[in-house]
This record gives structure tokens, sequence and C-alpha cells, in this order.
């Protein structure tokens, strides 16, 4: 058991009710608070630096119930609502920000596609504009028709509807991706915002609070540069990607020699761990849903559980994933 541990995922966390899109799939603040209260009475938070020496150090145990807090995509609300409550307890967060929101001020078709859908209430409006567009675009792609597509994608998931799910599949991969940016950044502009650069200066930390976060012993780590789906690219555009994560991690004080890949997705294959392995990555994170155990998984794919597998009161009684590892 000491070689297992559980690490928890988290996005948008954020006083959703008071919020410009109380609809945006994210954690609400005072579920944050009541979670790490419950964490705190259960589990034992460690720090990425312990994950990765008892990752490569043959004998070494972490302590019983072992966790550690993971945030994606580099959010504003991770500076302003999980940063104070986890330096209050002396937790550590991990941070992983895709550089390209950062540094070139752009709203990531992840993010754009999540605020299209927090803008509108009746989904049938999103997936007729899909429609129709994929009709206009037919001939010029070779595409299929419009209905064999919702098919095959539209299957529903753990937290999202089969509507939902067809509208973040077919905009994040399921077309070429020149004609998924066009209709992307259509859907964005009418039902989000004209002025990308302003919203994203909403949306995403800067580089010096990043840095702040460092300096105060958060660990950031690597999400790829683009946020792609990093299992659909060439050998060339992965190396790419990951160079220039690399070198934006350099640039605000990462330490190179210990550094954290975490999947945009959950997306890798056999080609990406290769050049994560010759690049000296240490621990990869994946989205495969479960209590990370080091006997049986590879340090380059490690499990997680969402926030929504986990209670969010602090006085709550251990869940299954709790007892998993309470025996």
């Amino acid at each position: 058991m000491p070689r297992k541990i559980t690490i928890v995922m988290y996005h948008f966390v954020r006083d959703l009710k008071h919020s410009r899109y109380p609809e945006i799939k994210g954690l609400d603040l005072q579920d944050f608070v009541g979670q790490v209260g419950y964490v705190r009475a259960h589990y034992n938070p460690i720090t990425m630096e312990e994950l990765i020496h008892a990752a490569h150090t043959k004998g070494y145990e972490l302590p019983p119930k072992a966790l550690l807090l993971t945030f994606d995509d580099g959010y504003i609300d991770h500076f302003t609502n999980v940063f104070p409550v986890l330096d209050r307890y002396g937790i550590q967060g991990c941070f992983f920000p895709p550089a390209k929101a950062i540094t070139e001020h752009l709203v990531l078709d992840v993010n754009k596609i999540h605020f299209v859908l927090a803008s509108v209430n009746d989904k049938a409006r999103i997936i007729q504009t899909i429609f129709s567009d994929i009709r206009e675009n037919q001939a010029g792609y070779a595409l299929d028709r419009p209905e064999s597509y919702y098919e095959k994608l539209a299957v529903a998931g753990r937290y999202d509807t089969a509507d939902v799910v067809f509208i973040k599949r077919i905009l994040q991969k399921g077309l070429p991706e020149e004609l998924r940016a066009r209709m992307v950044d259509k859907l964005f502009a009418e039902f989000v915002t004209g002025d990308e650069a302003s919203f994203a200066k909403e949306v995403y930390m800067d580089v010096e609070q990043l840095e702040c976060m460092r300096r105060n012993g958060m660990f950031i780590g690597s999400h790829g540069y683009d946020h792609y789906w990093l299992d659909s690219l060439s050998k060339e555009e992965q190396e790419r990607e990951i160079d220039f994560s690399l070198k934006f991690l350099g640039g605000i004080g990462c330490d190179l020699e210990n550094w954290v890949m975490c999947y945009p997705y959950g997306g890798y294959n056999d080609s990406l761990l290769s050049i994560l392995d010759m690049r000296g990555c240490r621990i990869g994170l994946s989205v495969s849903v479960g209590i990370a155990d080091m006997e049986r998984e590879n340090p380059l794919a490690l499990s997680r559980l969402d926030t929504n597998d986990l209670p969010k009161r602090n006085d709550a009684e251990p869940n299954e994933w709790t007892r998993k590892i309470m025996v």
C-alpha cells in the first residue's frame, strides 16, 4: 500500500453562482474548501518531489494514505481561489498550464468550447451550427454526413450528456484541424465574445502569478504548448510541443531535471513516452480513473481521480475510494 497514491485532478475552481458563467463545468469554491478539509481528515498530502523520489528510488515508501492534488490548464482560478487555501494549510498543489495560453494571451480551443457550452442552454443550437458547417465544407474536405459523425461520437461520458460529448469530440479532433479551428472561432465569437485577448487574461494565470506560486512551494509542470491531443500528432509535432513547453517551464524557473508531464485530454502513445523518456521526464499523469500504483503502473502514466470522486464536506464519511486505501 505505501507504493500507492491518490492523485486528484481539478480544472475550474470558482464561486460558480456569482461568476459570469455559472454553467461552466467546474468545482464550486466552497466545495473545494470542504474537500480540502476531507483530504486533511483522511489522507496524508505529499509533494510532487516526494512522488518523484518514490518513483525512482527502489525501496522508498510513501506515507500511508498518500495524496497529491493536481490542477490542469493554468486557470486564474488556481491563483485567486486555490492557492490561498492550499497555502493556508501547508499543502502543495501541482499546476499544469498549457504554455500558449499564458504566453500568447490566446484562448485555447478546448476552453472556447467550454465557454460556448456554458453560454448556450439549448445544445441543439450548437449542434445545428456544426451540422450546417459540415455540410458547407463536405466537398472541400471529403467529409461524411454530419449525422454519421453524431452516431459515431455522441456517447454519454462520466459527467457529460451524449450531445455535449459530440460537441466536444467533433470540435477537438473529429474534423481536419483547419476546419475545426474556424468552426470553434465562429462559435466563440457568436456565443461568447469577439475580444479573445481580453478574455484570455480573464481566464488564465500570467507568468508572474506562476512564478509566485512556484516560489511559495507549489509545483509547476508541463501541459504541452497548444493543449493538443498529443497521441494524434506526428513524432516531430510531439517533439515540438514538448520542447516549447520545456522552454516555457525553464523560463519561469522550474527544475528541468525533475519535470512532470500532465497529458492534455489524457492522450499519449508509445512515441510520446519515448520522447518524454529521452528528455528526462520523471512522472506522467493520465486521466485513467484509479489510485496510482507504482508497483504496476508506468511512472509516465499514473492514474488519477477526478474531484467528483471524493466527498466535498470535511465531515463526510470515507467513501469507496478512500476506503480502498484504508485497508
